[in-house]
């Protein structure tokens, strides 16, 4: 559609498009952007009317939205239910996110940053069901090596990394994570649920979360976590080090970096922090 009288005419060159008819079309990428978001944020597919109340859209426009991005394979028309799901296509996409590695990429410079600025051992990890699988490991040269290298997964609830990110989930979805005793390596550590969520709510005020010879004899971790754009914990930032070296009433100087650098990876994945529960 072209300008017309009372219309406000843009610049296409000065926002890195060739003809005005290329940026009408952002609305429409936008819409459909939007209606991605909110299938992947959902528990399963929606009807069109609530897909269109909640983006705040036309109905019409919305079922000539949908049936345009079912043809691409975006979306999947379910008739039986009167719903709508992701499509093939938008599990290709995402297939290839996961190939392209941009957490790690993202990361990586991060991690060695702090690596500088401490000279301890920095690792990455998500949480895979009730485990942390370390994505990344950075440490400085003729350091220590850990057990917890890349693609080792350890118990969430007794490392530093899996504290910061389980203590950002909803109550319901750590219930089902832990619905038996925990697993302990030492004699230390939280062995019920009601003990985790005690400590979780403490990692939670604080904005990280520490451990103390839970995984590794003789060393201790401080972690932040970093979030994704619904709010949601994406991955965590872990600093390793002798627990010799450093008496605890300096681990709050260590977390400050820490949690700066989560804070960082939380802006470069387009995150925003939760928020605060009351």
């Amino acid at each position: 559609m072209r300008s017309g009288p009372g219309r406000a005419r843009r610049d296409p060159n000065r926002l890195g498009y060739e003809t005005i008819e290329d940026v009408d079309q952002v609305p429409a990428a936008r819409r459909t952007l939007a209606v991605l978001r909110l299938l992947a944020a959902s528990a399963g597919p929606l009807p069109a009317s609530s897909i269109a109340r909640d983006l705040g859209l036309p109905r019409s426009s919305t079922y000539h939205l949908l049936a345009e991005m079912a043809a691409e394979g975006f979306v999947v028309a379910l008739p039986e239910e009167r719903r709508w799901g992701l499509g093939v296509a938008a599990f290709e996409v995402g297939s290839a996110y996961l190939r392209h590695g941009p957490l790690e990429r993202l990361a990586r410079p991060l991690l060695r940053r702090l690596v500088d600025r401490t000279g301890e051992i920095v690792q990455l990890g998500v949480l895979h069901g009730a485990d942390t699988l370390y994505l990344l490991k950075e440490q400085p040269p003729r350091h220590a090596t850990l057990v917890t290298d890349v693609g080792v997964r350890i118990p969430a609830h007794l490392t530093a990394s899996g504290r910061s990110m389980l203590a950002h989930l909803p109550a319901a979805q750590l219930r089902a994570l832990y619905p038996a005793p925990l697993v302990t390596r030492t004699t230390d550590g939280p062995t019920t649920l009601t003990a985790l969520r005690r400590a979780l709510r403490e990692d939670a005020a604080r904005g990280w979360s520490a451990e103390d010879g839970l995984v590794t004899e003789g060393f201790a971790s401080i972690a932040a976590c970093a979030f994704d754009h619904t709010g949601h914990p994406a991955a965590a930032i872990t600093v390793t080090f002798r627990r010799a070296a450093r008496p605890s009433e300096t681990w709050p100087d260590l977390a400050a970096p820490v949690k700066a650098a989560a804070a960082s990876l939380t802006t470069r994945l387009t995150g925003r922090p939760p928020v605060s529960r009351p």
